[in-house]
């Protein structure tokens, strides 16, 4: 079996420039048994290029877990092989990459602007976020908490009537480049409070009493690249020893779950907050702890509601109050669709990861901090196909309304 790592390892060598065409590439899901399983995953991601979607990090691989991961195409038989050899059970969740991302823009919009059931490029996004805050000055005003690597304004979208002394909730989307239906919920939850204030009582009422900070997208240059480059990236683009890294904040910063290698999709960056985009984000919520009471962070895939810690396998003071929270938001946001989410603390509900920006914000003394996971669990992974943008956010917005709607009630 070594041998035959070896072989495929090998031939990796001259793939370095890897095709992006993505034709021919497969998505795996393995389900390891023991310590040996997991041994063969470690040592075939250390001979080829393996791009790990769940977990994220080859070093988070442990048996009994179920593992999502891509090949390239010359390799994808020798995988399978691998796998078959070695009583490894898998299946083949997406058999040819390049038909499921040309299968994402299926939308029925014939629209060539702006549209919140198609993806929409960077450009289409920010020229967005001025459309929505011109068209709505009693509702929305647009700021720039800072800039990214390559230049662009990170655009920042507050929500809510005017008035004195009002508390905050901070959402933002787009932490990582290739979950697109992330920015998608972003998008839907301005379109929402922009034409549902006045009409839908729960709405007004967040509105008249709570400001929303909506960062539609963080990681802007990673996304323009999914655009333009490679569908599957997931860093920031700035540059560190000859590669791009991701960045992370100080919460247990660069231990589980994280790697330090510059090559590595989840590199921690060279400190905390090294990326201009994580520190402008920081920044921005540390000038403001006074008034930001929750913080929600969206990303893809796996339909989850995950709370800290997840850098620790140690419970936040307020874990009965959280799970609680979350048991009654995914039973709101099931009520739509019947869309199940799995809940818990980020370590022990999935696995451990450290540098997390939910984390953060709680031991910054935020006490209601989420991580949602939206669909799906695994059918199209990061490609959700662009006719799901609307029924995810509509229950997506379901759990998100009955958040807001508890922390107006439980101010702190």
């Amino acid at each position: 079996m070594w041998a035959f790592l070896v072989l495929i390892g090998a031939a990796a060598v001259s793939a370095h420039l890897q095709d992006l065409a993505f034709d021919g590439h497969k998505v795996f899901r393995v389900i390891l048994q023991n310590d040996e399983q997991v041994e063969i995953i470690h040592s075939l991601a250390s001979k080829i290029q393996v791009d790990f979607w769940q977990p994220d990090y080859v070093k988070m691989v442990k048996p009994k877990m179920k593992v999502d991961f891509r090949v390239e195409a010359d390799k994808a038989l020798e995988v399978e092989h691998l796998l078959k050899e070695n009583k490894v059970e898998y299946r083949v969740l997406i058999d040819n990459l390049k038909t499921a991302l040309d299968a994402q823009f299926d939308s029925k919009v014939r629209s060539t602007s702006h549209s919140y059931e198609k993806y929409n490029t960077w450009e289409t996004i920010a020229a967005w976020t001025a459309d929505i805050a011109d068209q709505n000055p009693d509702l929305v005003s647009r700021s720039v908490i800072g800039e990214t690597y390559e230049g662009r304004s990170i655009y920042l979208l507050k929500l809510g009537k005017s008035g004195s002394n009002k508390k905050a909730i901070f959402i933002d989307c787009g932490f990582h480049a290739r979950e697109w239906i992330s920015p998608a919920f972003c998008q839907w939850f301005v379109k929402e409070a922009v034409e549902t204030y006045g009409e839908d009582n729960l709405m007004t009422s967040l509105l008249d009493n709570l400001d929303f900070y909506v960062l539609p997208v963080l990681n802007i240059d990673g996304y323009v690249y999914t655009w333009t480059n490679d569908r599957m990236w997931r860093k920031t683009r700035s540059k560190n020893s000859g590669s791009f890294c991701y960045g992370n904040f100080d919460a247990g910063w660069c231990d589980l779950g994280s790697s330090d290698r510059p090559c590595d999709s989840t590199y921690c960056g060279s400190a905390p907050e090294s990326e201009k985009e994580t520190k402008a984000l920081a920044d921005f919520i540390r000038g403001h702890l006074s008034t930001i009471k929750a913080y929600l962070t969206i990303h893809s895939y796996s339909q989850l509601l995950l709370f800290p810690y997840s850098y620790t396998y140690s419970y936040p003071a307020n874990y009965n109050e959280l799970n609680s929270l979350a048991s009654a938001a995914a039973k709101e946001l099931a009520s739509l669709y019947n869309t199940q989410y799995t809940y818990g603390p980020g370590a022990t509900t999935i696995y451990p990861a450290s540098g997390g920006s939910d984390d953060w914000a709680y031991d910054q003394g935020i006490k209601y901090s989420f991580t949602f996971e939206l669909r799906d669990t695994g059918k199209y992974g990061f490609l959700l196909p662009e006719s799901q943008i609307k029924p995810t956010c509509k229950e997506t917005l379901l759990a998100v309304k009955y958040i807001a709607n508890y922390v107006l009630n439980h101010l702190y």
